[in-house]
């Protein structure tokens, strides 16, 4: 079936006269097809199947294809993201919609949802300072996804009893997201304490012998800790997706 405007409206006829069920009306809609912009496809459907739209990653594109495409995600409602915005993008992507609003040390540029009802827990772990910008980027994502979060940063293994002492808020999360660099070994550290999955993000910060947080990424897929899960380095945005996924399990939505 043509999945244009006409094919919906059949659908729906087939639908409501029971020709169709409504998990097979479903099932069909699932593969609604995408908006061609020539330079992009845009999946605009990601939303039923996946839960959120597809979001943008400004990295590598110019600034006139994000503001086309942000254009025609913004046209179709709901929460938005961008993400690795820098100013000048994010200032483009804001005259669109005055409801976006631009996160520098994440890089991002959100619109929340109209409602917000933040479910379960999730809660953002940095070792240090320098961690928070890609902790940021989680925070922020998982938010907009429709999460509760909460913050716990600085509470590194060079002053592990910053952490201990914050044992109740690690007990009470639903799910973890650790994000280290250096050597990044909180990620095993927290995994044996709680009992709830943690998802470990590596950063790129640290001295030469980091490799660009090669080393803080061997640590964690080295991790002896159980139920730990490994992102790849920097990507704040991918922890987030994955841990509103788990948050949001047996939710009703």
């Amino acid at each position: 079936m043509n999945m244009n405007p006409e094919g919906i409206e059949l659908l729906l006829q087939q639908v409501h006269s029971g020709r169709l069920t409504v998990e097979q009306g479903l099932e069909r809609l699932r593969s609604l097809p995408y908006e061609d912009l020539g330079f992009a496809s845009l999946d605009h459907h990601r939303s039923l199947r996946q839960g959120f739209p597809e979001v943008i990653l400004c990295e590598g594109k110019t600034r006139e294809q994000v503001v086309a495409i942000a254009r025609a995600l913004i046209k179709k409602g709901g929460p938005f993201l961008a993400t690795r915005a820098e100013p000048t993008v994010a200032r483009a992507i804001r005259r669109l919609d005055p409801r976006a609003k631009y996160y520098p040390d994440a890089r991002l540029v959100a619109i929340h949802p109209a409602r917000r009802n933040a479910q379960g827990r999730i809660l953002v772990v940095t070792a240090g300072t320098a961690d928070v910008p890609v902790a940021e980027e989680a925070r922020i994502t998982a938010e907009v996804m429709g999460s509760r979060v909460e913050r716990l940063y600085d509470v590194g293994v060079a002053g592990i009893h910053r952490l201990l002492g914050k044992k109740d808020r690690l007990f009470d999360a639903r799910v973890i997201i650790v994000v280290a660099g250096m050597d990044g070994v909180l990620p095993s550290v927290v995994g044996g304490l709680v009992h709830c999955p943690v998802i470990a993000v590596p950063t790129s910060r640290g001295y030469g012998a980091s490799f660009g947080g090669v080393a803080a990424l061997l640590t964690m897929l080295n991790s002896c800790a159980a139920g730990v899960g490994v992102m790849n380095i920097d990507n704040g945005f991918g922890a987030a997706c994955l841990a509103h996924r788990i948050n949001m399990l047996g939710v009703q939505r």
